[in-house]
């Protein structure tokens, strides 16, 4: 079950010029419902955030790097980088 947020309504008209401190608002958890002609029409909460395990190496069976990676390009391409050699 997720957390509980605080709800709050507010009307389009007063949401635009204050766009950025209802943003803070819902960053911190309040959930904000934001009307137009009288109706609900967005609500405004905050991003979750993605929780992942950071493992080194753990995509090293996906990776191979061949023993040229770091040998000079040839000129041609070298030339569409702007690279002079």
């Amino acid at each position: 079950m997720g957390t509980r947020r605080r709800r709050r309504a507010t009307f389009i008209t007063f949401g635009r010029p204050h766009l950025s401190r209802l943003v803070e608002e819902a960053a911190k958890g309040e959930e904000i419902i934001i009307a137009k002609a009288g109706r609900p029409a967005a609500r405004l909460i905050a991003l979750e955030k993605v929780a992942f395990d950071r493992e080194p190496g753990r995509l090293k069976h996906l990776i191979e790097i061949h023993r040229n990676f770091d040998a000079p390009l040839p000129p041609e391409i070298a030339g569409a980088f702007g690279m002079d050699q």
